[in-house]
């Protein structure tokens, strides 16, 4: 009998799992012929999510958490649940139901009758979303599939089935800036598509803010294209253009009108493009050192409080 893993990462979301328990309760009748472990990840929570995921454990054996020592983010969630998964089939799902679990059974059809490697969801709607996070987001995606190698789909969700060897391939990516979405384009396989439109959270509020969102689609420019180190480059080679042009200038105005104050403007020029050159070195060399810093430090991507997993 295959089994099935699905990781369900939590930050604060005491009043969404037993909504999803129950949800994803109806969802394995649909997979009778399938064994189902539903492994939560609480990422730190300070309301009692933790105390939610004890009480499901204890009368599901099916039921199995893991629980960090503080807060690491969601992206250490979903590693963490790929690391101690059991599955044959391992799954990323969002507590809070936007990931439609009755998708699962037609995710898991379309790996053991059609021989994808992985079943990933997008939306194809943003239907509830504040508009400027939704032109936001969009914009996001236009720019990596225009600077980016890696496939990273408009719209794309961690919702997804995978097999085992597609996790085994995640796991060897122990990389400590992690953007899944990207990472799960780069190790390649065959990925079907399924689009639905968005579902609004069954409880609670996003944790989400513009802000995180922001610095996360950062994170994810950074990781997988070089394009914020050209745009150091250019910068740099726009002010020293400016400064090339400001010199034409007044060397022209010096020699028709004269040059009152005599000394200001040529150093004016050569700071400015002197400052152009470090900008274009400063770029280059901080992007690629900031990274190489966080990477060589080889700090843990979470540290395990607590779990009930090997019991």
């Amino acid at each position: 009998m295959d089994k099935i893993s699905v990781i369900v990462p939590c930050y604060n979301e005491q009043e969404a799992i037993p909504i999803f328990y129950n949800a994803i309760g109806k969802t394995a009748e649909a997979l009778s012929d399938v064994e189902l472990e539903l492994l939560f990840v609480n990422d730190g929570s300070k309301d009692e999510s933790l105390k939610e995921m004890r009480e499901l454990a204890a009368k599901d054996e099916r039921v199995k958490y893991v629980s960090f020592s503080r807060n690491f983010g969601k992206e250490a969630a979903m590693y963490a649940g790929l690391s101690y998964a059991s599955g044959d089939y391992v799954a990323i799902m969002d507590v809070d139901l936007q990931d439609p679990p009755e998708l699962l059974p037609e995710m898991y059809r379309s790996i053991r009758e059609e021989g994808y490697d992985c079943v990933a969801t997008r939306r194809v709607t943003r239907k509830g979303e504040p508009p400027i996070r939704s032109f936001f987001a969009r914009r996001f995606y236009g720019l990596m599939h225009r600077l980016s190698k890696t496939e990273i789909v408009d719209g794309a969700r961690d919702y997804r089935l995978m097999t085992r060897q597609f996790v085994d391939e995640l796991l060897r990516l122990g990389e400590y800036n992690r953007f899944s979405k990207g990472l799960f384009g780069w190790v390649g396989f065959e990925t079907k598509w399924l689009e639905y439109e968005n579902v609004e959270r069954s409880a609670g509020e996003t944790k989400w803010s513009f802000w995180k969102l922001l610095v996360y689609s950062v994170e994810g420019i950074v990781g997988f294209t070089t394009a914020p180190l050209m745009i150091a480059a250019f910068m740099g080679i726009f002010f020293c253009v400016v400064a090339f042009f400001a010199i034409c200038f007044i060397v022209i105005r010096t020699l028709l009108y004269g040059d009152p104050v005599s000394g200001w403007p040529s150093m004016t020029c050569i700071i400015v493009f002197l400052g152009g050159i470090q900008l274009f070195c400063m770029g280059i060399l901080g992007e690629y050192l900031a990274k190489t810093y966080m990477e060589t430090k080889r700090r843990p991507i979470f540290i395990c409080k607590e779990t009930n997993v090997h019991e």
